[in-house]
């Protein structure tokens, strides 16, 4: 009898480890598992260091870090309109270690590019969107422009301007090229491989113009390096209360925000997916980074993944029918 008692309870003991590893094994076939603890999560940044994209990921990584209790670790990838960037993470296992900080280029390349490495729906899981800002024009403090009026009136005038953007089919460049086609201006625009670069030259003198996000231009123009002279969104900047918008100044209706969103690769499991969101969401609310998103014109929006895949959807719908219609090629 009590060999009889010995093996059931080692079989109760077997069972109950057998039901252990079942447990385990569910848990990581949902796709979340131990994640994120197997090693630290890569926040490729899809824009080289100095622009928009770099500072983002930089603010956020951080308190991600915190909520995830894992090292995010922020790469600058940067080339073709954030192309080269999406597309190593496209490449990277989906295993929930690889993510993107993407740009609103994102929602034109797939127009503006003859053939993309990657596919927009079956390569890419949305995230979520991070946030919009208005893009400000500004002027180079020896260009002689001090005001959005004094531009219209000069460029009526036939004047031709030189404006710099984050590259061809930005939508800084799009926007631009919008104004020009319904205002009749002759602009001549020169693309920059990312904001670092663009804001250095319009410092510099060497650009009369620059269009980029609030995100990028605010310190510039907080510390009278450059002049701002409109926005790009139907209402006036929280932050600019006193750059009047492209809308209000003789061209109703114009509106072209910036915005920034996370990215993971295709196959990457959902239950990765819905962990990381959250996360995200929850490192946007901290107060560190939702009063440096805002001092520099942010505006958080945290949505969920569904919600950004609309989002990017719509963007691909309004800018690459522009593309189409104006004739706008990679290369100048």
């Amino acid at each position: 009898m009590r060999k009889y008692w010995k093996l059931v309870k080692s079989l109760w003991l077997i069972g109950l480890l057998l039901l252990g590893y079942v447990g385990i094994a569910a848990a990581q076939g949902s796709g979340v598992g131990s994640w994120p603890t197997q090693k630290p999560i890569r926040l490729i940044a899809v824009f080289p260091p100095g622009g928009s994209v770099d500072q983002v990921a930089r603010i956020l990584a951080p308190a991600l870090q915190n909520e995830l209790k894992q090292n995010v670790i922020v790469e600058n990838i940067g080339g073709a309109s954030g192309v080269i960037g999406t597309s190593a993470m496209t490449r990277s296992d989906p295993d929930g270690y690889t993510f993107a900080v993407v740009f609103d280029t994102h929602g034109v390349n797939p127009s503006l590019k003859d053939k993309l490495p990657y596919d927009t729906i079956k390569d890419i899981a949305p995230v979520t969107l991070i946030g919009t800002s208005p893009m400000v024009l500004v002027a180079s403090k020896n260009s002689g422009i001090t005001s959005f009026k004094q531009l219209v009136e000069m460029s009526k005038e036939k004047k031709q301007f030189s404006y710099g953007s984050i590259g061809i089919g930005s939508l800084g460049h799009l926007a631009m090229a919008r104004l020009a086609n319904t205002a009749g201006f002759d602009w001549n625009h020169i693309p920059y491989r990312g904001g670092g670069p663009l804001m250095q030259d319009v410092l510099g003198g060497q650009v009369q113009l620059a269009i980029g996000s609030e995100f990028l231009v605010k310190p510039h123009i907080d510390s009278g390096g450059v002049i701002p002279l409109v926005v790009t969104t139907t209402k006036r900047s929280p932050e600019l209360p006193k750059v009047p918008t492209i809308a209000e100044s003789g061209y109703p209706g114009f509106n072209a925000p910036a915005w920034w969103a996370i990215l993971a690769p295709g196959k990457t499991p959902p239950a990765v997916i819905a962990a990381m969101n959250q996360a995200v969401t929850k490192a946007l609310k901290t107060p560190a980074v939702a009063e440096k998103f805002r001092a520099q014109g942010i505006e958080i929006v945290a949505g969920n993944p569904e919600a950004l895949r609309d989002f990017i959807g719509k963007q691909i719908a309004i800018w690459g029918k522009f593309v189409v219609e104006n004739n706008i090629k990679e290369t100048p």
